[in-house]
């Protein structure tokens, strides 16, 4: 039995008409308020309208293509979960799938128990994920991102209200690298962030890694990929 409530929103992308009349029906009787779109550029729209829990994408639309539609999804959202549904079901497309950021993979044809059961687990992680927000646990630091407090083994950490802030949108998207732009756009505000000086990023981060690293010159938690941005990573020993 699927675990879900009727406020439980799937957006379906798939151009195949019988396809996603039959998608759409399961949906709904298992209780899921669901929205149909068939072509990847209304798709991708819709997907970035804030309104889904899940997104059951097909990769040949017309237009844009599944692969792209992710990307583009991932871009601008990285917690929106994503099951790619495709005939395509060779070794690479699977990975390209994953690799463009999908939580799932499921070739055409299959099972209604085993979709089913997909569903209820992307959704299940998903809930588990927001949950947990609220919160940072890596290694020994730990971080209140309401109270603006925090402690690294016994020591307790005052911080400031836009270094939570920092801390908070990396932690989101831990374990990825985030571009300095990113920041200056999500954290900061600024709409044209690559024209503005990135040392305003740098500076925090400074001040960040002496706060939270055991060894701040050199860290552990938030590391720095040279051309790529910087990553709050899950564990200290991730590298190791």
């Amino acid at each position: 039995m699927t675990e879900n409530t009727s406020s439980t929103k799937i957006l379906i992308i798939e151009d195949e008409i019988a396809i996603a009349e039959g998608l759409t029906d399961l949906c709904k009787m298992n209780g899921y308020v669901v929205k149909h779109c068939a072509d990847g550029e209304s798709g991708l729209a819709e997907a970035l309208s804030g309104q889904y829990n899940l997104v059951l994408l097909d990769l040949m639309l017309p237009g844009m293509d599944g692969f792209t539609v992710c990307d583009k999804i991932r871009e601008q959202d990285r917690s929106l979960p994503i099951i790619i549904l495709s005939a395509k079901n060779a070794d690479d497309d699977i990975i390209n799938g994953l690799k463009y950021g999908a939580d799932d993979y499921i070739p055409k044809p299959f099972s209604v128990p085993m979709l089913l059961a997909r569903i209820d687990a992307v959704l299940r992680r998903s809930r588990q994920t927001m949950e947990n927000e609220g919160k940072l646990v890596a290694g020994s630091l730990r971080v209140n991102f309401r109270e603006y407090t925090g402690t690294r083994g016994t020591e307790e950490i005052a911080f400031t209200r836009k270094e939570i802030e920092i801390l908070e949108y990396l932690w989101t998207n831990r374990d990825h690298a985030v571009p300095r732009s990113e920041l200056l756009r999500k954290v900061w505000g600024y709409e044209n962030a690559d024209s503005v000086d990135t040392r305003t990023v740098d500076i925090h981060i400074t001040k960040l890694r002496k706060k939270i690293e055991d060894d701040p010159s050199h860290p552990k938690l938030l590391v720095t990929f040279r051309g790529e941005g910087y990553q709050m990573r899950s564990s200290p020993d991730l590298d190791k």
